[in-house]
């Protein structure tokens, strides 16, 4: 039976855990490892404990000494695979092709919505929360909690953070809606249509910021 916190994040399942040993967390980095590219691969599909433990090549045991259960290793895996993603997106907004916050969410674009599998999961993964938010729905707050800090930081300096924020948060969900679309609908053109429209808004957004 899988346990929960109260936030709705994996719980304890019971068994011992390998943290405070160096030795031990070096081996939990590796599993995870082996286990998040196995994920990107592959996706959530049928993701289970059996096979979490055949890609990292160790027992189910083992995987239970260092993590809380299948649901725990789920989320430090996609959460992996989030960072990776944040890490790329931001390194691409630091170098927009023109001046900004709407350049800086037309670079990160082609770094959120790429062909690289591991992208793919990370977008299942609202899926999943959509499908069963009782169980799931931690992947999605867990996504905001992420990404929003990190769109913050793209608004003008001068901003009150209340206008950051709600500005990060029509980014938010517009960018995880073309998302969504993507890969259900694969409508590139009505996608490219929509993402237009959001860089106009952003950029009226700025103007009235300056006048």
């Amino acid at each position: 039976m899988h346990s929960f916190n109260d936030d709705g994040s994996p719980g304890r399942a019971g068994y011992r855990r390998s943290a405070g040993s160096p030795r031990g967390e070096a081996r939990r980095r590796e599993l995870l490892e082996r286990v998040t590219d196995d994920l990107a691969a592959n996706g959530l599909v049928d993701f289970s404990l059996r096979r979490a433990a055949r890609a990292a090549g160790a027992t189910h045991k083992v995987l239970l000494y260092h993590f809380d259960g299948v649901d725990d290793l789920l989320k430090q895996a996609i959460s992996q695979l989030r960072e990776k993603r944040t890490g790329n997106a931001l390194a691409a907004a630091a170098e927009p092709t023109g001046p900004g916050l709407a350049a800086r969410v037309r670079a990160m674009w082609p770094m959120l919505s790429g062909d690289d599998p591991g992208l793919s999961v990370l977008d299942q993964a609202i899926g999943l929360a959509m499908y069963d938010p009782e169980r799931y729905g931690w992947l999605g707050r867990e996504a905001s909690r992420l990404y929003l800090p990190s769109l913050m930081s793209l608004c003008p300096a001068d901003w009150a953070d209340r206008r950051k924020h709600e500005v990060a948060e029509m980014i938010l969900a517009a960018l995880r809606g073309f998302l969504v679309e993507w890969r259900t609908s694969r409508d590139t053109e009505g996608i490219a249509a929509g993402f237009e429209a959001l860089v106009r808004a952003l950029e009226r957004e700025e103007a009235a910021g300056t006048a």
